[in-house]
């Protein structure tokens, strides 16, 4: 399990730096399954989680979501049958943080238990 489960996420401002590239590829080892991704400007990191039903990916979705509201950072989730699309990025800085992939790496760790 990654060394980012343990981390919390830090506050941050619409001034926090966004990672560099550097900082991408150390991070992105701990969260090898989710891809980097631009979308209308802005990198976030994307998963598709592959579940056995609409009742088991609704409670996975329930599970990110309470994740998200003890950190009090928020992802996109897209809900369907048997599959749950995960994306993470700062809104303030309109990219990627440390704290997204701290979240990716819980997202990771939240899919495991229901496995």
């Amino acid at each position: 399990m990654s060394e980012l489960t343990k981390e919390s996420c830090e506050a941050c401002s619409a001034d926090a730096p966004k990672v560099t590239a550097d900082q991408k590829q150390a991070l992105g080892k701990d969260v090898p399954d989710w891809q980097e991704i631009e979308l209308d400007g802005e990198e976030q990191l994307q998963r598709v989680f592959k579940l056995k039903n609409f009742a088991q990916a609704q409670a996975f979705t329930n599970k990110v979501g309470d994740l998200a509201e003890e950190e009090g950072h928020h992802p996109a989730i897209l809900l369907e049958y048997g599959k749950v699309t995960v994306r993470w990025w700062t809104h303030k800085i309109g990219g990627l943080h440390k704290n997204d992939y701290i979240m990716a790496a819980r997202t990771d760790a939240a899919y495991k238990d229901m496995q």
